[in-house]
């Protein structure tokens, strides 16, 4: 975004001010223009920067729009030019007008980051077919383009040939590169690091991740806080009773009290001067702005600012398991041989049954047997019991079957053992799946297979507690399995074996306990609960539709640590509002008593009200750098 500084009107409008404000300290220390130029320069200065303030003043009161701020100013310009107070009246108007560039810079400011990354986004893209740079609008799904190191990724799409390393940070807020093969999956508005590749393209462009996040960026300014639809509200009816009581404050002192006219007229101008609620009305957007734009460069996607004021006031946050605390794919955790069986063995013959099976189950023993060095033995006749296990003939070991499955397949085949059933037992209590195998002598082994924690899942779930919030786990895994991992991220709270249904019915009982209750799953089968929430996040939606569009808040990566960081931003945020809001009101009461009691001055009321303006801005422009240095 181009710097405010830069920019020729703004300048002009600096310059206007420094003008103003010295013709103003002159005329104080009695040196004045002389009549009848006075009027006409100052008038000048009026017209030229404050047309658009008067223009839309002129209108408010053709349509008797009492509330209009810009009808404050109006009035305030035409009373002082009135009295004769041309300098004041000059000041008036550029000083209003500054504090509404700066309203503007400091929303621009926030919304900077999203901006620079939209004007960077490729417009076009490189297809192959034609040979030749097409308008990405019109590029189709299924359609080849290539990219070259450096550029960035036009379109969703799937690499087809090539490898390299992509910068997701725009997506995911990952400052580390990723490195990409033949198969994996890209994002538009992602950096191509150093690898030429060739891309097949899955969205169309107004379809991509990137675009609905700039999409939905930019709809979070609809969605607005409480705090900012009160404080509009209030300035609706707010404004004309500062017209109301200016009117009073010159009336009843002049016409009831019989007191000197000009003075009171004065003293009326100052009161709809600092009465102007410029400072209030900003205080709570560009918070609001700053706060999500740090959270969006984070790879924290807040749907509005009324979910940035609901994570300030969580006071529990319920957590699916799987694809939340856990990563959701299964892996060996435990390998038993039994008997005279040895781990190559069971280890290679198990992998060549479950080689030809789809199951996540099947293909984590496949990838852990390859890991070890041990290649999947040979095998035919492989068959799959639905709900049970499976059979397969291995032709390395003797043509011996191997059997594959529950405990109670393999008991079907060779009777009860005692000792596996007591291997199985605690392994389960540990939430873990048991595989057992037979080659058709009893039980050769047990393979056991976890849903391994995240390695931030115990910090993120400790810095929440810390912050004062209760955990639930809601899963739908069993309950065994459920306590296992909560115990080891610390969560006493645990609701196991619930279907998506039952998990919405547990969010309003935790609502009925703690009225503010945030709930984060995956996006898919935790809709319901998420929809339920005060606040939903999705976890890990970068390319994930249902997450993006059914929670109000998306975390772009697998990060579950992002959490408590947006716990923290957003109190500070509600902080930060409200000490913006009552250090507004606080001003505005000092200026409007000492308007009430003729002492207030219009040139002092006019500084402090762009003052308390250009501060509250600068507070609220500093959530952007809330907690940047510190590690994520």
């Amino acid at each position: 975004m181009k710097l405010p500084f830069y920019d020729r009107k703004f300048l002009l409008l600096i310059a206007a001010i420094v003008i103003v404000i010295t013709l103003e300290i002159l005329s104080i220390a009695g040196i004045h223009i002389p009549m009848p130029y006075a009027p006409f320069i100052f008038a000048s200065f009026i017209i030229g920067i404050g047309y658009e303030v008067l223009w839309e003043g002129i209108r408010a009161i053709g349509k008797l729009n009492f509330s209009s701020i810009n009808l404050l100013m109006t009035i305030a310009v035409m009373a002082a030019f009135y009295l004769g107070e041309y300098p004041e009246a000059a000041v008036v108007i550029v000083l209003y007008v500054l504090g509404e560039r700066l309203e503007d810079i400091g929303i621009e400011n926030s919304k900077s980051a999203m901006d620079e990354l939209i004007s960077r986004a490729p417009k076009k893209a490189f297809v192959k077919l034609l040979n030749k740079e097409v308008f990405i609008d019109d590029i189709q799904i299924g359609t080849i383009i290539q990219v070259k190191p450096g550029e960035m990724i036009p379109l969703d799409g799937k690499i087809i040939s090539g490898e390299t390393s992509i910068d997701e940070a725009a997506i995911t807020g990952e400052p580390i590169p990723k490195d990409k093969h033949a198969g994996d999956n890209i994002f538009a508005g992602t950096l191509n690091k150093n690898g030429f590749i060739e891309i097949e393209t899955t969205r169309l462009s107004a379809d991509t991740t990137f675009s609905r996040i700039v999409r939905l960026t930019f709809e979070a300014s609809a969605n607005k806080s409480d705090t900012q639809k009160f404080i509009q509200m209030f300035s609706r009816y707010y404004t004309p009773t500062i017209i109301v009581l200016a009117v009073l404050i010159f009336i009843i002192p002049v016409y009831v009290l019989g007191k000197d006219f000009d003075h009171w007229l004065l003293q009326a101008v100052t009161l709809l001067v600092i009465a102007c609620p410029c400072a209030l009305v900003i205080s709570t957007p560009v918070a609001i702005y700053a706060a999500i734009g740090n959270a969006s460069s984070r790879g924290i996607l807040v749907k509005g600012g009324k979910y940035i004021e609901a994570m300030a006031r969580i006071k529990a946050i319920a957590l699916d398991k799987t694809r939340t605390i856990t990563f959701g794919t299964p892996k060996v955790g435990d390998v038993l041989p039994m008997y005279d069986t040895s781990r190559e063995e069971l280890l290679a013959c198990t992998a060549g049954a479950e080689i030809f099976s789809e199951h996540p189950l099947a293909q984590a023993i496949v990838d852990a047997s390859r890991s070890e060095g041990f290649e999947p033995h040979s095998t035919e006749s492989f068959k799959s019991i639905m709900g049970k296990g499976a059979t397969a003939k291995c032709l390395v070991c003797e043509d011996e079957t191997i059997y594959v499955g529950k405990f109670d397949f393999i008991k079907e085949y060779h009777g009860h053992d005692t000792e596996a059933e007591k291997h199985v037992e605690q392994l389960s209590s540990q939430g873990k799946t048991s595989v057992v195998v037979s080659f058709g002598k009893g039980v050769a082994g047990i393979i056991a297979l976890t849903d391994e924690i995240k390695p931030d899942s115990a910090r993120a779930l400790r810095e929440l507690r810390e912050l004062g919030i209760d955990l639930a786990m809601l899963t739908g895994d069993s309950e065994k399995a459920a306590k296992y991992i909560a115990n080891q991220v610390g969560i006493n709270e645990i609701y196991g074996g619930l279907l998506p249904e039952n998990k919405a019915e547990k969010i309003a009982e935790l609502q009925k306990k703690y009225q503010y209750v945030a709930m984060v799953g995956d996006g898919i089968n935790d809709a319901p609960a998420l929809a339920a929430s005060t606040a939903g996040i999705a976890m890990g939606s970068a390319g994930s539709d249902t997450a993006i569009e059914v929670a109000n808040i998306a975390l772009m990566n697998d990060r579950l640590s992002l959490i408590p960081f947006l716990v923290r931003l957003s109190r500070r945020t509600l902080n930060i509002i409200k000490l913006n809001t009552s250090g507004a009101i606080l001003i505005k009461l000092l200026f409007v008593t000492l308007a009430f009691f003729g002492y207030s001055n219009l040139v002092m009321a006019i500084a402090a009200d762009v003052g308390v303006t250009l501060l509250v801005i600068l507070i609220s422009l500093n959530l952007m750098r809330f907690e940047k240095k510190q590690d994520m």
